[in-house]
């Protein structure tokens, strides 16, 4: 199976007037594209499932604002429907997060947007990744006929805050899949603010401990299938508050995903690269550049000499005046806090698109004890980044009551470490050797 057998494609245009038009409450049009994942030449979407889909999609956009006002207790500033979304169906599930979109309200303070849309995104992947469960057929490693599922385990931070970690273990397809969310806030000491300095240039200078808030979203799936990668996502928000006038005094956005396959497979490389850097320049033609090269620096693995994947992008402390965006970069004012807000919600809103259609491409490819081994010892390596260099995990590790096991959720059930291995020797000319010489030399897929 090709990547060109699940890309989204157009619906036919007798079902595609049918969901065209959704109007706004302000009386203008809104176009709502619709897309199928099925393989071209397989028919269209039937006009019955069209329709149960239009008011599937009008249902949940009522049933959300209702239930997103009674959550706020206010009326929503935004309008019905988020003119000309984009969204690829996949057996009930868009991939683009639409519901999230639609509830974000401008009128609230970052820090509660960036919480809705972190909460929203979690069960929107989640749901997804339950879906490709279902749709896959029962075999050796998960025999139940009951498709695995998420563990939700919410939790209450002592010193204020929430999140929810949801974990899925033992899949057909995932043996081991996290998307965690954390919402916290507290107050942070000087020498805390100091630590921070060396990676966040845009703090100010401590003087006195400060209130902070801070939220995120991070996944981590394992497939059990050597030929599916691994990926990983992480999208933050953090702000400082002064004290006097209870109001952010310093701001910033990080985040990013990036892959990490057992067999380099070039049209998915291509593919998920290509995918993110759309999103990236729907903003700024400036920013995949220095985030695809800013990834292949982090995830190095200076020890082993060698990178953890085969990367993707990858940026942190980024706020109105950010380095990319002065002089000499740039001649006109930085993008405003909404603005930036907007691209991470594109670049985190484009996480399915890169990475699903690989999966569905992979998930029933026949694999090798062999080609298990591998994958085990490249998961290996990937333990040892995340122990040793990864600076979510060191710094979560040494804060006061972490959650140690939502912390550790990235790693893998199972990894193997060998004695001077010889897979994947330089000059083997084997699939693994493919792999070890891009994992040293990085490229540009995109």
């Amino acid at each position: 199976m090709s990547l060109g057998t699940v890309v989204s494609r157009r619906i036919p245009r007798p079902t595609s007037s049918i969901l065209s038009t959704v109007r706004a409450r302000a009386g203008a049009p809104t176009i709502r594209r619709a897309y199928s994942t099925a393989a071209p030449g397989a028919g269209g979407v039937s006009r019955s499932k069209a329709l149960a889909g239009c008011a599937a999609t009008g249902f949940a956009i009522g049933l959300g604002i209702e239930v997103y006002k009674g959550y706020l207790n206010q009326s929503l500033v935004k309008c019905d429907a988020v003119p000309a979304v984009d969204f690829i169906e996949t057996n009930g599930y868009p991939y683009i997060p639409f519901d999230a979109l639609e509830k974000d309200d401008p009128k609230n303070p970052m820090r509660i947007r960036m919480a809705t849309w972190v909460k929203e995104l979690q069960d929107h992947i989640c749901k997804t990744i339950e879906d490709i469960e279902a749709s896959t057929a029962p075999n050796e490693y998960s025999p139940s006929p009951e498709p695995a599922k998420f563990l939700h385990d919410a939790w209450i931070r002592p010193t204020g805050g929430e999140g929810s970690s949801c974990v899925l273990a033992g899949g057909r397809v995932f043996e081991k899949a996290g998307v965690n969310i954390s919402i916290v806030h507290g107050n942070l000491p000087p020498q805390a603010q100091r630590a921070m300095l060396p990676e966040h240039p845009s703090l100010p200078e401590p003087t006195g401990t400060v209130p902070y808030f801070a939220t995120g979203l991070s996944i981590v799936m394992h497939p059990r299938n050597p030929h599916v990668p691994t990926v990983h996502l992480n999208y933050r928000y953090f702000e400082l508050e002064d004290p006097e006038t209870g109001k952010p005094k310093t701001w910033w956005f990080g985040g990013g995903s990036d892959l990490t396959p057992s067999y380099l497979d070039v049209e998915d490389a291509k593919h998920f690269h290509t995918t993110l850097k759309e999103a990236c320049d729907k903003h700024d033609e400036r920013y995949w550049p220095e985030f695809k090269k800013a990834c292949d620096k982090y995830f190095f693995i200076p020890h082993r000499g060698e990178s953890r994947g085969v990367g993707g992008f990858f940026f942190d402390d980024l706020t109105t005046s950010s380095p990319i965006h002065a002089p000499p970069n740039s001649t006109v004012p930085g993008p405003t806090q909404d603005q930036l807000f907007d691209f991470v919600k594109s670049a985190s809103g484009a996480f399915l698109p890169a990475y699903v259609p690989i999966v569905y491409k992979h998930r029933n490819d026949p694999w090798t004890e062999e080609e298990r081994r591998w994958q085990q010892l490249r998961r290996g390596r990937y333990v040892e980044f995340n122990l040793v260099y990864d600076r979510g995990t060191k710094f979560g590790l040494n804060i006061p009551g972490a959650r140690v096991e939502s912390i550790l959720m990235s790693l893998p059930e199972t990894a193997r470490w060998e004695y001077m291995s010889p897979l994947g020797a330089e000059g083997s000319g084997t699939r693994e050797a493919e792999l070890m010489e891009v994992l040293k030399n990085p490229k540009d897929w995109a």
